[in-house]
Order: C-alpha cells, then structure tokens, then sequence
C-alpha cells in the first residue's frame, strides 16, 4: 500500500507538512479562479461579447479538466506528485499572463485550455496528498480546512478584483505572481509528497458511478459556482449593481465557504451516512438561488443570502468528497478522485453554458433558473439513493 493507506486505524496524527503544501498550492488556485473569471468575463462584456459566447469561452475550463483529469495520475506516476505539481504551476502562471496579450477572442480558447488543465493537475494531487496527510477519522476536519483556505482563495479572488478592476496588466500580473508563490512551499515539501506505484483496480471512467452520490454533488458544485462565478458580475451589474458591488457580492459568498466548511466537515465525520447532509445541502441550494432575483433589489439582502447559500453550495464538494474518502482507500481512492475531478469538470462545462445561454433567452432571470435546475437535479437523486437504501434495508 502506498502511504496513503491508513486504514489501520493506527494513525491518528495529522501529516502537517504534507497538508501545508498541498493547501498552500490550491490557496493560489482557489485566487486565480476568484479572480480571473470575474475578470474575464468582464472584459468580454466590455468588448461587446454576448454571453452565450462567455459561458462558452468560460466552459473551455471543464473541456480543459476532462482532458487533464485521466492522464494526471499517470504524470505523477511518471515524474512525481511534487515535480508534476510544479510543473503545473509554471503554466498555469504563464497562461494566466498570456491573457493579457492575447487581443484576439479565439486565443482565449486555448489559453484556458492550457491554465484549466493545469490548475486541474494542482486540484487532483492536492487532494491525493491531502488524503494522505489525513488519518480516517478526522477526514472531515482536514477536507474542512481544505476546503476553507480554498474558499479564502476564492473569496480573496473577487475582493482583489473589486480593487484592481479590469483595466492593465496588474490584474493579470497579480494572478500569475500568486500562482507561483505556490511553488514555493510545494519545492520545500517535495520529499513528503505520496508515491504513486499502484495502479487502480478499474478504469477511469468506472470510478465516475462508483459513489454517484458524491460525484453527482461535485458536478452540481461544478455548474453553480463556475457558472455562478462566471456570470453573475453580469446578471448583478444588469440587476443595477456596480462592477465593485457585484464583485464584493462574491466576496461576501466566499466568506459565506469559509465559515462553514470545517463545521460541516467535522459533522461528516460523526454522520453514519454523508448522504442525508449532501442532500439537505443541495436542497438549501435549491431555495436560495430561486430566491435571488427576489432579493436583487437589495445589496444587504443580496449578501446575506450568498453568505448561507455559498456556504451550502461549496459544502457539496467538501461533504462530496469526504463522503468518497469514506468508501475508498489506496490507489482506487486517488483514481476515484480524478474521477470527483472529472465531474467537477464536466458541471464547470454545463454550469456557464446552460446559465449563459438561459441568459441570452430568459433575460436577467435565465441566471436563477438555470442554477435552479442544477439543483433540482441532485435533490431528486439524492432523494432516489437514500430511498433506494431504505428500500434495500
């Protein structure tokens, strides 16, 4: 077994070394996202773009993770966890710059294939070496923390953005310099990184509908805040807000993730069943995005509400996967999170696309809507599985 085993029930320490770096490389991540799609979708709009054509540039993010989710494995397998790890780094800042300098609609494409399908290395053995850090029983607690520094980086994202708008480089060159600083404890970590010499059981793709509960709630987390991320400086600034405003709006969404992933984590590790939680999470989703065109007339409503439901929403992805640690171990625990990935990515796919063009045919309102239904979605499968237990029992 590689070192990530800890079924044994021996170890009950947490490797803080290994979760530094694996937190402070996803921090970075969790800042160019928050940053640059705000950012992004901003200067498109600018340029006189429609949003179909956003959501689709924004979506290039999920086609670029479906691509890099299979092979990462296989690359950290090959050249190690820390060395892929770095390596992803370097492109991601680079491409993150090429932004700037690329005048062009149609080199965006690519380059968010290249900083998507980097970021996406960083996120997959991120996790592997954070499971490995983590002894069984107090996982909810380390992917509490986890997911709470990736919400900071989330949350620092827009705030930077509401700072530095969307005119210059410094944007673009503030995104690209944090990037890299996560190389930095990631190099000094580097002989605490797993070793990767097993190989899974199954292929890939079977991992995918091994837990659908968890990689189910991954793919609703996917489309909700990537799609969510993407336009609602839009819909916030159509709803009558300003640029600044709606990327606070985000912001206060981002505190809202801070605040409630390690008490959810830590109740995943007392729950007897994770799904019960996931399902009153999506049902929360569900409830607050309906009720955000009615609270849009209000900038302290409108926060209050993003506080709650970007807490619920981003605890999908934290109690998702907690839920999978808890049912897989070894190699068959790394490749089923680059499956958790893979979904994530395939809901990054949807979320911008059907909430973008759900914009372009329903107006303002298409925003809540679509969301909405993403919700709804998992609801009704949530519901499914845990009656399908039942029925079982």
């Amino acid at each position: 077994m590689t070192k990530q085993d800890c079924t044994d029930g021996h170890r009950e320490d947490i490797h803080w070394p290994s979760l530094i770096a694996a937190i402070s490389s996803i921090s970075a991540v969790g800042i160019a996202i928050g940053l640059g799609l705000p950012l992004l979708s901003m200067i498109l709009e600018k340029r006189g773009i429609p949003s179909t054509l956003i959501g689709l540039n924004s979506a290039m993010a999920g086609i670029a993770s479906m691509m890099a989710a299979p092979v990462t494995t296989r690359l950290a397998h090959d050249f190690g966890v820390a060395r892929t790890m770095i390596g992803a780094v370097i492109v991601a800042a680079i491409s993150a710059l090429g932004f700037y300098y690329a005048e062009a609609f149609w080199m965006w494409f690519p380059l968010r294939l290249f900083f998507h399908g980097a970021t996406t290395t960083l996120f997959i053995l991120s996790e592997f070496w954070i499971n490995a850090a983590a002894p069984p029983s107090r996982r909810g607690l380390v992917l509490g923390i986890y997911s709470t520094v990736l919400s900071i980086g989330f949350a620092a994202g827009p705030f930077l953005f509401s700072f530095l708008g969307s005119e210059g480089i410094l944007p673009f060159a503030i995104g690209a310099a944090t990037i890299l600083l996560a190389a930095v404890p990631i190099f000094l970590a580097r002989n605490e990184s797993p070793v990767l010499d097993e190989k899974p059981d199954m292929h890939f793709f079977r991992y995918i509908f091994l837990v659908p509960t968890a990689t189910a709630a991954v793919f609703v987390f996917g489309a909700a805040s990537v799609g969510g991320l993407s336009l609602f400086p839009i819909y916030a600034t159509r709803a009558g807000f300003t640029e600044a405003q709606s990327a606070l709006l985000l912001t206060v969404m981002g505190v809202g993730n801070m605040v409630f992933q390690i008490p959810l984590g830590m109740l995943s590790d007392i729950l007897k069943d994770r799904r019960l939680l996931l399902f009153l999470l999506a049902l929360i989703g569900l409830c607050g995005s309906l009720l955000i065109p009615i609270l849009a007339h209000s900038w302290l409503a409108m926060a209050l509400l993003l506080l709650l439901w970007g807490g619920c929403v981003s605890g999908l992805y934290t109690i998702g996967l907690s839920h999978l640690g808890s049912r897989l171990t070894g190699s068959d625990l790394a490749a089923a999170n680059a499956a958790f990935i893979f979904c994530y990515a395939v809901g990054t796919v949807a979320g911008p696309q059907a909430v973008g063009s759900a914009m372009d045919l329903a107006g303002n309102q298409g925003f809540s809507w679509a969301i909405s239904g993403f919700f709804g979605l998992y609801v009704l499968l949530s519901v499914s599985r845990l009656f399908f237990k039942s029925s079982r029992g």
